[in-house]
């Protein structure tokens, strides 16, 4: 077997175990520590398809900035375990389980599919690979677009985020006050 490969499996398997974990646990904290894994093993999955600008913002955005704010609320809003009274019962539980089953069913499809593509495109998609591993990803240029033409989505995105942030604080806040 192919080195390569084994790695891929291995990321394959902790990415799914941990998003597994996510949705298993009852206490909001354990959940956001396995989404990290889930987030770092995804970015080892894009370093190997050769993304690396992509791993290093999936680790430096979503496990390190994203995952910090969802921690911090959850600290802030001080969440336990999760009680029982939001838990999925009964005929809620069944519906639940047959969406998860066809979603599954959904992926077997498209990924049955996309390797029906794959063997008929073959040729195609080997010159497809080639012109694209000889040309050099330009992170310089990404970054100029990033400051220059999506400089507004960005600070749109931060304005977001920090009414988020307000918006969460003033309902902890007029929960703690006592009741006169």
């Amino acid at each position: 077997m192919n080195p390569e490969l084994i790695v891929f499996i291995i990321f394959g398997a902790v990415s799914i175990i941990g998003a597994i974990a996510v949705i298993s646990f009852r206490h909001p904290i354990y959940s956001a520590l396995s989404l990290i894994v889930t987030f770092f093993s995804q970015a080892g999955l894009f370093v190997l398809l050769g993304a690396h600008f992509v791993a290093a913002v999936q680790v430096i955005v979503y496990a390190g900035a994203i995952m910090v704010l969802f921690l911090f609320v959850i600290m802030l809003l001080n969440l336990g375990t999760l009680s029982a009274k939001g838990a999925l019962t009964g005929k809620l539980k069944g519906v639940a389980i047959i969406l998860g089953i066809l979603l599954a069913v959904e992926g077997v499809y498209i990924a049955v599919r996309a390797l029906n593509k794959t063997e008929v495109g073959s040729a195609e998609a080997a010159d497809a690979a080639a012109a694209l591993k000889d040309s050099p990803i330009d992170t310089y240029r990404i970054g100029e677009l990033l400051f220059s033409d999506y400089l507004l989505p960005f600070e749109v995105t931060s304005l977001i985020l920090l009414a988020a942030l307000i918006g969460v604080i003033v309902l902890v806040k007029r929960d703690k006050q006592p009741e006169n």
